[in-house]
């Protein structure tokens, strides 16, 4: 099936946004994703408006052959693989956001970037559980797990969903919740969006009375002996405080901060949710290393966006990430054979983030994944603006891959994966029972999600 099989006339007249198709003057605009270096190429876009749009490209697609794949940035677009026979729906103008002060909660439509949730809550001293990045898409996120720098505290941000809008490949608009439709409510915290389109979520917020966070800077070539006390650190620090230790070479770049400008270093970012002088307490160890700068100190949620350095314009880069089930000195090691100072790692950053707390697996909150079987989480990302650059990245990112397998959790994180070759992101169970309710609301595998999940067969 082909763009020649849909009625283009009939969805055209149907949507409030607008439908783009190959060779039309705004197509490229239209089919990129914040992710640069994949090049997607649907067969059609839509850039939807309304629920209603949703609905009328759900049927239109099904009446054709086509599939759908929803994405509101495409931060994580390169696991969609070609998307040949499919209409890449574009929810980025789904952008209400609704706080409910009352009962701690709000409703987000598709569309919406987590730096809208926190500006729309910290008002009413309330916060999401944000990533690192204020550009990032709440629904995708969130439907992937939600990996946030409050986490230890609160756990994954799929946690917090209450309910959810979504349209099914029947191309019906539910609203899903432990009483209604509960199985693909529970599908949809942490699998992935393969089950239905989402239009809207609706989610616990969180208050944070007390909020500090910041970076200590140290040159890179003291990487060792700060990531190894780093690491000796994450075995004593409450579950109010979210770490990360990390490896940065900034390139010679003009619009980079002069203080960044060429330079490197090892970095150990935080946030801490106990006050002042409890958070003082416990950076003292990491304090007496001597940074070179020391950025931490009170924030606003809005402010912690700005810790990770996260860009806010799309890049073409070259990324992926894994879990470890733990991090001995051994492991440590190994990262830093490959990535620390003297070697040749082309990467722009490379970082292990603390996990534990409340990210342990807990069934009581109900959804596909509650946590993760893993204390560890690695993430490395380069700009990699042409071939070239991007094969010099990903041999960098199989090499540590590589030196960190003995190490390796038997799951993954979705939102960190960008590339093949990883431990599936649940155990077989759940997997099952993810492929049973794929096979219930999407048979014909209608729904295409960043991280497929195919319907149970035989």
């Amino acid at each position: 099936m082909s763009t020649n099989d849909l009625d283009t006339t009939s969805l055209r007249a149907e949507l409030d946004g607008s439908l783009v198709l190959p060779g039309e003057p705004d197509w490229d605009e239209a089919r990129q994703a914040f992710q640069l270096a994949v090049d997607q190429r649907p067969d059609a876009v839509v850039l939807a408006a309304s629920t209603n749009d949703v609905v009328a490209t759900v049927n239109a697609a099904r009446a054709a052959g086509l599939r759908v794949a929803a994405q509101a940035t495409g931060h994580n677009a390169g696991p969609l693989g070609a998307l040949d026979g499919t209409v890449l729906l574009k929810t980025s103008g789904l952008t209400g956001v609704t706080v409910n002060p009352d009962s701690g909660t709000v409703r987000v439509e598709a569309g919406v970037r987590w730096g809208d949730v926190t500006a729309a809550a910290e008002p009413h001293g309330l916060a999401g559980l944000a990533g690192s990045s204020p550009t990032v898409g709440v629904v995708g996120y969130t439907l992937g797990g939600g990996l946030s720098w409050l986490g230890r505290a609160h756990g994954l941000a799929a946690n917090q969903v209450v309910s959810a809008d979504v349209v099914t490949a029947d191309g019906v608009l539910r609203h899903v919740d432990a009483a209604n439709d509960p199985d693909l409510f529970w599908a949809i915290r942490g699998g992935g969006g393969s089950f239905a389109v989402v239009t809207a979520l609706e989610f616990g917020l969180v208050r944070v009375p007390d909020l500090h966070g910041g970076a200590l800077f140290f040159p890179l070539e003291r990487a060792s002996e700060v990531l190894h006390a780093w690491r000796d650190w994450t075995a004593t620090v409450p579950d109010a405080i979210t770490s990360v230790g990390r490896l940065l070479r900034f390139p010679p770049l003009p619009d980079l901060p002069e203080e960044l400008r060429g330079r490197s270093f090892a970095v150990v970012e935080l946030v801490s949710l106990l006050d002042r002088e409890a958070t003082d307490d416990v950076l003292a160890p990491l304090r007496e290393l001597g940074p070179i700068q020391d950025t931490v100190r009170p924030l606003s949620p809005t402010e912690l966006a700005t810790i990770h350095m996260d860009p806010v314009e799309p890049v073409p880069a070259a990324a992926d990430g894994f879990l470890l089930t733990d991090l001995p000195a051994g492991a440590l090691d190994a990262f830093l054979s490959v990535a620390g100072p003297g070697e040749d790692f082309p990467l722009l950053g490379t970082e292990i983030r603390h996990l534990g707390g409340a990210f342990t697996p807990d069934p009581a909150k109900g959804g596909a994944v509650t946590g993760f079987e893993a204390r560890y989480a690695v993430f490395s990302a380069a700009i990699a603006p042409d071939e070239g650059s991007a094969k010099v990245a990903d041999a960098a990112l199989d090499r540590l891959h590589d030196a960190l397998r003995t190490w390796g959790a038997p799951t993954s994180y979705l939102n960190f994966v960008e590339r093949e070759g990883h431990a599936p992101f649940a155990d077989p169970a759940t997997l099952d029972r993810l492929r049973k309710i794929k096979l219930r609301y999407d048979p014909r595998d209608l729904v295409r999600g960043n991280h497929p999940v195919e319907p149970a067969r035989g």
